[in-house]
């Protein structure tokens, strides 16, 4: 899984890299799931978003918080399919956390993965928009979205202020540097070979043939403080090497 990453590489460096403004914005050693983050979406992809991690499917009538999503089966689960097919993502990244033992918690060992010159990359994403359910819907029975037709894209139906973007990570096979830290890891695409394009653009068809571990060639993971595992602690010092185990 993908459970937390870093993205503190400068903006300047950002916006170039992905040819999209980034605003405001502070850098962050411990990005968390249930932060608010900055991803590109499809619709507008010069400009990056901010987006609450932990995804929410638009029928939902109560927050499901899915940090991933399967890339086997992420077309065929209901809480995926439609942000598959219609809402993909690039989310930004410089780097991420995996615990080794299983997931994190007391007694396991973070390590840090990032390609070895640290520079950023997209991990692909889907997102969707979900609007709370307020006592005038919960009243009628008939649950948060009206008639409660599932999959239904509500673009344009509720005010953008009541609306909240969630997003998740795809994750996949690891390759075989991550193996040894995790059973699954993030989708990273290969902008040379014009996967973030595609993962963009393309249809689902396209997309779903990036679903496969990046090589592990350019990249190095080493073990960091335990501190990580606190999503209140964000500091330089968290991806620096430490002694393993």
């Amino acid at each position: 899984m993908c459970g937390r990453y870093t993205l503190f590489t400068p903006t300047d460096d950002l916006e170039a890299r992905f040819g999209a403004d980034f605003g405001d914005r502070e850098p962050s050693y411990n990005c968390a799931p249930g932060q608010s983050l900055p991803v590109i979406a499809d619709e507008e992809p010069t400009e990056a978003t901010r987006m609450e991690w932990g995804l929410t499917p638009s029928w939902a009538d109560e927050s499901f918080d899915l940090i991933n999503a399967r890339g086997e089966t992420v077309r065929e689960k209901r809480s995926f399919a439609d942000a598959f097919e219609r809402r993909r993502c690039l989310v930004p990244a410089d780097g991420f956390y995996e615990w080794v033992g299983g997931e994190r918690g007391s007694g396991k060992t973070p390590y840090r993965v990032a390609f070895e010159d640290d520079r950023p990359f997209a991990m692909a994403g889907i997102y969707e928009r979900w609007e709370p359910p307020t006592p005038e819907t919960t009243q009628t029975g008939l649950g948060a979205f009206g008639g409660g037709s599932g999959g239904e894209d509500r673009d344009g139906g509720a005010d953008d202020q009541d609306v909240i973007e969630t997003f998740a990570i795809v994750t996949t096979e690891p390759n075989d540097l991550v193996a040894d830290l995790h059973h699954r890891m993030a989708v990273i695409l290969d902008p040379d070979a014009g996967e973030e394009e595609t993962w963009l653009r393309g249809d689902a068809d396209e997309a779903a043939g990036l679903l496969d571990p990046y090589p592990s060639d350019d990249l190095a993971a080493h073990p960091v403080s335990t501190r990580v595992n606190s999503p209140s602690v964000d500091a330089p010092d968290l991806i620096e090497p430490v002694a393993g185990d």
